[in-house]
């Protein structure tokens, strides 16, 4: 394997509109780092976009969702000897900048995990009421039920080491993997910190987001929806 052991993930699914400006910007910033894209079965030209780019891009030929692109990204990235794995949105909220941010606490072998946090001093910029809304509902979701102690548990934006992410057991292919990752986490006893990131929601990115009754849908999944 050549360059940094440190892999990029990237779940997208119908997101030709920004992902180009993503890769673009994760190849400038981390340009050793190795890029892994999984499209989700998107009905746009997300596939083209990420193909004229120099990445691993994987497809799936049914829709899955979110926690199932990940999944496959991540075993793409263990299978080919990764010794830490990035997990980063395709529409354009997370800067680029960041990444050695956030690789650094479990680079340095000090933790396993590091997640980001849109609540630990930088702003989020443009974040509607509702986004704020459905935060605080997975935030008191997850408290109450797992007595989780982190800050943000839907952010997208995390770091793992090889063992952390061989040990993980990812089973929600929708948007539950994202309160799954951090009930194993605490499951595993894995050494975990939170790292501020910066978070920007533009036009483009609101009309992606997850509305605030996707909410009952993670609940729904967690309890009731089909696993792996």
């Amino acid at each position: 394997m050549d360059g940094d052991p440190t892999f990029v993930v990237i779940a997208a699914f119908n997101e030709a509109g920004m992902l180009g400006h993503v890769l673009d910007d994760l190849e400038r910033t981390c340009p050793r780092a190795h890029i892994v894209v999984v499209d989700d079965c998107s009905t746009d030209e997300t596939y083209r976009v990420a193909e004229c780019r120099p990445v691993h891009l994987l497809h799936h030929v049914a829709n899955l969702g979110q926690g199932a692109a990940l999944k496959t990204g991540i075993d793409h990235a263990l299978a080919q000897g990764a010794e830490i794995i990035v997990t980063f949105d395709a529409d354009g909220q997370m800067s680029a900048s960041d990444v050695a941010r956030i690789v650094a606490p479990v680079a340095s072998g000090d933790h396993d995990v590091a997640l980001g946090t849109r609540f630990g001093g930088v702003a989020p910029v443009g974040m509607t009421r509702s986004r704020q809304m459905l935060l605080r509902l997975a935030l008191i979701f997850s408290r109450v039920t797992s007595r989780s102690p982190f800050t943000d548990v839907h952010n997208g934006f995390r770091a793992f080491n090889r063992k952390a992410a061989e040990a993980i057991s990812l089973t929600q292919d929708r948007m539950a993997h994202a309160s799954e990752i951090t009930d194993e986490i605490l499951r595993l006893g894995l050494r975990w910190t939170e790292v501020p990131v910066t978070i920007n929601y533009s036009d483009y990115s609101r009309k992606k987001g997850q509305p605030v009754l996707g909410a009952l849908d993670i609940v729904s999944d967690l309890f009731w929806g089909p696993k792996r």
